[in-house]
């Protein structure tokens, strides 16, 4: 017994023995297979290899026959509106999200209030978040499988976080320009989304000045042109204040249309899904927000043609930020291919085209969150009316976001 059980023994270190000899000499070819020399491998070259491993050969061949191969419908809808390349696809999508809401000015009545637009921005954030989240965040962190294909994604620390840092930058680009805006307009808010608030604001100031002017017009005596003078220039102010604050909206929307237009030209370089899902949530947001930098303008003393060619002088931005996307995609590839795949910012795989993305990702975060979501939490002095809109708004919030989801989850 003594002598089976020292036998046993050394079989079974020897096995073990054989097991760690084995495994080393195949993490050996593995490495020889991937390097030629080195540290001769960029990353994106390891990446390269590795997609065309024999467990990823595998997924593959399963993925291939689990999929059915009838295109859903969203596949369908897609491959009508965007047919053609990255670059072509993203103009169509600025002009499909910069034209129709345009056109649609002209059926909007002038003296459309702003506040009355609550249910629609609240459907336009819902698909603003739905976007960020179901969409932007997950490609820009693991990217997106192409043609149906499986893809192995190799994870870098590093990377990660300087994608998080571009989602912050963005974020915070934004809120120096909404601050910007607002200091350029003299303490008013400049480019808010919450127009109503900014009618209010007015409407207060003109009612507030002509009380204080019919006050001066019942002190003043005959001689008394001072007081004249006085009343006639306040007067003036409201109306001066309202025009101001039209031309800086103005100006303010067509960066924020430059900010659209980068955004879609980053999401269709990383997926035609992503680039159609990004148009989806843009065009819902566009509408609110056009019908409501309309009216401002309707205030502000502008006719209704003119409020409609200011917008589409504004739309002209997101053709800008398309252009300057398409180019910047362009120039990261370009300097890839001629660099040989060497590695990207900070010796991680990342390439300044890839920091597009996540930097509209926190743009639209600021967007939907500080930008518009205050606008919904005004509330009036009738609770129940309050709650009515309240679930109203949730409702639409939560289709806005559906749709994304739905959207993703077809594609998926």
């Amino acid at each position: 017994m003594a002598l089976l059980q020292l036998i046993n023994g050394r079989m079974t270190r020897a096995l073990w023995l054989l097991l760690i000899v084995g495994v080393f000499y195949a993490v050996s070819a593995q490495k020889e297979q991937l390097m030629t020399a080195p540290g001769e491998l960029s990353l994106q070259e390891i990446d390269d290899r590795l997609q065309t491993c024999e467990v990823v050969q595998e997924l593959n061949r399963r993925k291939v026959e689990e999929t059915s191969t009838t295109p859903s419908w969203t596949q369908q809808l897609f491959a009508i509106l965007f047919p053609g390349s990255p670059a072509v696809n993203a103009i169509l999508a600025t002009a499909y999200i910069s034209g129709p809401p345009n056109f649609i000015l002209a059926l909007v009545p002038a003296n459309i209030d702003p506040s009355s637009l609550t249910v629609m921005v609240a459907f336009a954030v819902g698909g603003l978040l739905g976007d960020v989240f179901f969409h932007l965040m997950p490609q820009t962190f693991m990217g997106e499988a192409h043609d149906g294909r499986v893809r192995f994604v190799m994870v870098e620390e590093k990377r990660n976080t300087l994608l998080g840092l571009a989602i912050m930058i963005g974020f915070v680009a934004f809120v120096i320009l909404d601050k910007g805006m607002r200091i350029a307009a003299g303490g008013e808010s400049g480019h808010s989304h919450s127009h109503s608030h900014n009618q209010a604001h007015s409407e207060g100031s003109s009612t507030a000045l002509a009380e204080k002017s019919g006050e001066l017009r019942q002190r003043k005596g005959k001689d008394e042109k001072g007081d004249i003078i006085t009343a006639k220039s306040d007067e003036k102010a409201p109306g001066m204040s309202i025009k101001v604050s039209s031309y800086l909206n103005m100006a303010a929307d067509f960066s924020h249309n430059i900010t659209d237009g980068l955004a879609i030209a980053a999401s269709f370089y990383a997926g035609p899904t992503i680039g159609a899902t990004t148009t989806v949530a843009v065009f819902f947001h566009e509408i609110p927000h056009e019908v409501g930098d309309f009216a401002l303008l309707i205030q502000g003393g502008f006719t209704k043609g003119q409020a409609i060619a200011a917008q589409f002088v504004a739309a002209i931005g997101a053709f800008l930020g398309t252009f300057i996307g398409i180019f910047i995609q362009q120039y990261s590839a370009q300097s890839s291919s001629e660099e040989g795949g060497a590695a990207g910012l900070f010796g991680t795989s990342a390439t300044l085209g890839d920091l597009v993305l996540p930097f509209t990702a926190g743009g639209f975060l600021y967007i939907a969150t500080v930008g518009v979501i205050p606008e919904l939490l005004e509330t009036g002095p009738s609770r129940g009316l309050e709650l009515k809109k309240s679930l109203v708004q949730a409702l639409a919030m939560a289709a806005g976001a559906g749709i994304m989801l739905v959207i993703s989850w077809a594609e998926a």
